[in-house]
């Protein structure tokens, strides 16, 4: 049965989300989110997106839902156009994940992923569902709403408040993705003099040793156009990964350090804290924690950190991965607002973005996936936790450890901070070895 991760449902597109798989979540999606509205559709630049995005229409529109579709769109871009059209919506993306696999996250009314209950529901209903869908076929055509991608810049430049970006020169990566033509497109209408790589979606480079996950290309072309920064997006646009002149990367992490403090400075930064998660580095919280700021800690995911802020009335939160949220902005991680607002610091201080970025130190930071096949069972064996505890032991309270299985694949994270990578890598491999003993064994 299929069952929605942290990021909404995500497989191989062939054999996770075929045709009458996809029309049953179609069904099922209007049945639990309603008929009223017509739901937007958006997608990034898979092959496979198109069909999915068929089927899924398909799927709506049996169950008495209308359907219009928003094209290649940036995840955050169709998600402000649910906010402020007041209708669902569903993104057809696996994010950074390679061009083989998509996936289908949906969105509320309020431009909001769907809390728990909601996708609870959808599960149930999806095994009558598909029941249904198998002997069915995709009849639908889906339908432009022209405008789309104009007003979701317009909405990007008109973040920055009036204040420009003029004579500014960046270099983005687009990462072959949904961002190729809007990423680049509100750049330049805010003043900023661009110059894009991997902007040129096949259907299959999407990701492809590039965007926020590759960023090495990005690095050695920011050192040779002589830019102020870099910026890399990744399929969908909700991250970035910034690189500053020298042609350093710059994380999420490094992002809410510097945005954190800036905001602080103005006296915007409401109730003088941030969200971040349980992968943020340890050089953030002692970053945050010396300026006096505090910290609010959730698990991995950008609808955990967006339901703390909204508890906690916080404007600003994020991950290390490059989801950041601007509470005030948008209801979901976005990359090129992000890259905005990063580009607006730098000429509003007239700060070069290494200095900013030396906000915090990070510690040495080592991550390895362990492949399972029971991420909780596993996690929880004896010999794990006796690996778990040695390490803990050794580190004490100058670095730490965390242990989780992945919400969108069968893996286990091993994540090890440390004064050294020496003694993060250690520390990583003596877990992931035992991770790897147990699973085998079973």
């Amino acid at each position: 049965m299929l069952r929605f991760g942290t990021d909404g449902i995500r497989g191989d597109a062939d054999a996770d989300l075929p045709s009458a798989v996809v029309r049953a979540i179609g069904c099922s999606a209007a049945h639990v989110l309603g008929t009223g509205d017509p739901f937007l559709i958006g997608r990034d630049t898979r092959r496979s997106g198109a069909r999915i995005e068929v089927d899924l229409i398909a799927g709506l529109e049996s169950r008495g839902a209308a359907a219009r579709s928003v094209g290649v769109l940036p995840t955050p871009g169709t998600a402000y156009l649910a906010a402020k059209l007041g209708s669902p919506a569903a993104v057809i993306s696996a994010s950074h994940n390679p061009f083989q696999d998509n996936g289908i996250k949906f969105f509320d009314r309020s431009g909001n992923k769907l809390d728990p209950a909601a996708e609870a529901a959808m599960e149930a209903e999806l095994l009558c569902a598909i029941d249904d869908a198998v002997g069915s076929r995709s009849a639908a055509t889906a339908l432009v709403v022209f405008g789309g991608a104009s007003e979701y810049v317009a909405h990007l430049v008109g973040a920055l408040e009036g204040r420009r970006l003029d004579g500014m020169r960046v270099v983005v990566d687009a990462a072959n993705g949904a961002a190729s033509e809007v990423g680049p497109a509100a750049l330049r209408a805010a003043g900023a003099v661009v110059e894009v790589i991997n902007a040129s979606p096949d259907g299959t480079n999407i990701n492809a040793g590039c965007g926020s996950t590759h960023p090495e290309g990005l690095q050695a072309e920011v050192v040779r156009a002589g830019v102020a920064a870099g910026l890399a997006f990744d399929g969908d646009a909700d991250r970035v990964i910034a690189v500053d002149e020298r042609g350093g990367v710059i994380d999420g992490d490094q992002i809410m350090a510097m945005v954190a403090l800036d905001l602080q400075q103005r006296n915007l930064l409401r109730n003088n804290a941030i969200v971040v998660t349980v992968m943020s580095n340890l050089g953030l919280r002692q970053a945050l924690s010396s300026a006096g700021i505090g910290i609010v800690e959730t698990n991995v995911g950008d609808r955990n950190v967006l339901a703390a802020m909204h508890e906690r009335g916080l404007v600003l939160g994020g991950e290390q991965s490059g989801h950041v949220i601007f509470g005030e902005l948008a209801t979901t991680g976005d990359g090129v607002l992000t890259g905005l607002m990063i580009l607006d610091l730098m000429a509003r201080s007239g700060r070069k973005l290494s200095d900013l970025a030396a906000a915090m130190t990070k510690l040495p930071q080592v991550l390895e996936s362990v492949k399972v096949s029971s991420g909780a069972d596993v996690c929880s064996a004896g010999p794990v936790r006796a690996a778990i505890t040695r390490v803990e032991g050794c580190l004490g309270d100058r670095g730490r450890v965390l242990v989780r299985p992945s919400g969108t694949e069968p893996v286990i994270r091993v994540m090890a901070e440390a004064p050294t990578h020496e003694e993060a890598a250690g520390a990583v491999a003596e877990i992931s070895d035992a991770l790897a003993a147990v699973a085998e064994s079973r």
